[in-house]
């Protein structure tokens, strides 16, 4: 799952002749955007439990940048299915909230 708030990088000009500096610096900028797209960025996972008992085998939320006090889950949704990879999970919303991985 890619990061949402990456940017495209700038890309230089090309020089009129061949330059090994320039694509050795287009390179490198190409393979840290893409990086920073292959990054799922900050997800917490973690087993939820209240008195002992499990109450969640894993949970995928982040604090709410509007309220710090809340709490939503970061996971992509069946909507976001044609954009995830083979093995990716999902929170499935229209099946009554079930995660699934996808095939």
């Amino acid at each position: 799952m890619a990061q949402k708030n990456v940017k495209a990088p700038f890309l230089p000009v090309a020089p009129v002749e061949y330059d090994a500096r320039f694509v050795d610096q287009l390179t490198n900028i190409l393979r840290l955007y893409f990086n920073q797209l292959d990054n799922a960025g900050p997800i917490a996972a973690a087993t939820q439990r209240v008195n002992g008992e499990i109450v969640a085998g894993l949970s995928f939320i982040q604090p709410d940048p509007a309220n710090p006090n809340t709490f939503t889950v970061s996971l992509p949704t069946q909507a976001d299915l044609s954009n995830l990879r083979v093995g990716d999970i999902y929170y499935d919303t229209s099946a009554g909230n079930v995660l699934k991985v996808k095939v």
